[in-house]
C-alpha cells in the first residue's frame, strides 16, 4: 500500500514538473516575441520604411506562439487527464486480478 502511495506522489511530481517546464517554455517564447518584434519594427522603419516586412516574422512567430499557448493552456488537457486516469485504473484492475 505504501508503494502505491509513493508511486502516486512520484507521478504527481512528474506531472507538476512537466507542467512547470511547459509554462516556462511558453513564457520564455512570449517574452522573446515581445522583445524581438518591436526591434524588427524599428529596424524595418529605419532601413526600408516603404515596405513593411516586419509583418511576416510577426505573423509567423505569432502563429507559432498561438499554437504553443493552445498546447500549454488549452484544448486537449481534459482528454489527456481522463485517458491517464483510465489507463491507471486498468493497470490497478490488472494488478488485482494477478
Amino acid at each position: 500500500m505504501e508503494n502505491l502511495s509513493l508511486n502516486k506522489e512520484n507521478l504527481a511530481y512528474r506531472k507538476a514538473a512537466k507542467r512547470v517546464k511547459d509554462l516556462k517554455g511558453f513564457y520564455g517564447n512570449l517574452t522573446s516575441y515581445c522583445m524581438v518584434i518591436p526591434f524588427l519594427l524599428i529596424v524595418n522603419l529605419l532601413t526600408s520604411p516603404e515596405y513593411l516586412w516586419f509583418y511576416w516574422p510577426m505573423l509567423g512567430w505569432g502563429l507559432g506562439l498561438t499554437i504553443h499557448a493552445v498546447n500549454t493552456f488549452g484544448i486537449g488537457k481534459n482528454w489527456e487527464e481522463k485517458k491517464i486516469q483510465e489507463l491507471m485504473e486498468e493497470d490497478r484492475k490488472n494488478l488485482k486480478s494477478l
